[in-house]
């Protein structure tokens, strides 16, 4: 339905069972989803890719119809998350490839291009900044630190968010999808519902829940250890961000990225943080033209 012509599967890797699609045909691309989404969430994009490329789109453990693994101190570490889709691509038969992520998304395809240079050639990042960089701005900035409440509330000790969110999930998805996006974003309602269906998932629940509890642990102590050694994504590295904020967006982002990779550009693209749906078309032509060139 969101996909014409493309594959799905289902590809086992050493923690998980990773539900993707795959079409296209050309050099091969990886497209990662966030939260609080499902891999349909690339469904305006990734067709128009597939006219240039192979392209794959799976669901993250934990979201939509991946396996959701129970929580240890390492099993929804973005690392390990990397390491499921390195997996996949070999499975599929690719040794390298281009990878772009969204939101959660993006914190595994960036962490994917500091474990395995030898694996990313290019690296597309939408609408974030690291981790480590994202807590020490709330503790200096109050808009950012209101603006992220939701990484606070998530990581906290189960079951707590599991239970609050679980007594109406649709109204917490909606809520977080309308406050996250730009003023006249406009979801398509077939995607919308099934973002609902499998975030009604309890289980859903509980593993994106510790997606977040990955976050100011183990993620960060990643971070700061690739931080503290000076290391830098090695690859050619574009940034997408929604224009919101202006200026403001574009120093932060393009600023905050150029310290963590060597070879940085990027742009606005109309909208708020959901770029590949608010801004289909304009993210599907920044993408492409950036991996074919």
């Amino acid at each position: 339905m969101f996909f014409p012509g493309f594959e799905r599967r289902r590809i086992a890797t050493d923690g998980a069972e990773i539900n993707l699609v795959t079409g296209g045909s050309g050099p091969p691309v990886l497209l990662l989803h966030g939260y609080p989404q499902t891999h349909v969430m690339w469904h305006q994009v990734a067709p128009v890719l597939a006219e240039n490329f192979t392209v794959v789109v799976p669901d993250l453990r934990g979201y939509g119809d991946s396996s959701k693994p129970p929580a240890g101190e390492l099993t929804y570490a973005k690392r390990t998350m990397a390491m499921d889709n390195v997996q996949v691509m070999r499975a599929l038969g690719f040794e390298t490839w281009c990878v772009a992520g969204h939101d959660r998304g993006a914190r595994v395809s960036y962490r994917m291009a500091f474990d395995h240079p030898d694996r990313v050639e290019k690296l597309c990042i939408l609408d974030v900044v690291p981790t480590i960089e994202q807590y020490d701005a709330a503790g200096k900035n109050r808009k950012v630190a209101v603006g992220m409440y939701h990484w606070f509330f998530l990581a906290s000790p189960a079951p707590l968010p599991e239970r609050l969110i679980g007594g109406d999930p649709e109204y917490y998805l909606r809520h977080s999808m309308e406050t996250w996006s730009g003023q006249d974003a406009r979801f398509d309602p077939a995607a919308m519902a099934e973002y609902i269906r499998c975030f009604s998932d309890p289980e859903t629940i509980r593993a994106t829940c510790d997606c977040y509890r990955a976050g100011p642990t183990v993620d960060c102590d990643i971070d700061e250890a690739t931080r503290k050694a000076g290391e830098k994504i090695s690859c050619p590295t574009l940034i997408l961000w929604g224009d919101r904020d202006g200026k403001w967006d574009e120093d932060r982002m393009l600023g905050t990225w150029k310290r963590w990779a060597s070879d940085v550009r990027g742009q606005a693209v109309p909208g708020g943080h959901f770029c590949p749906e608010e801004a289909p078309d304009e993210t599907a032509k920044a993408i492409g033209e950036f991996f074919a060139n």
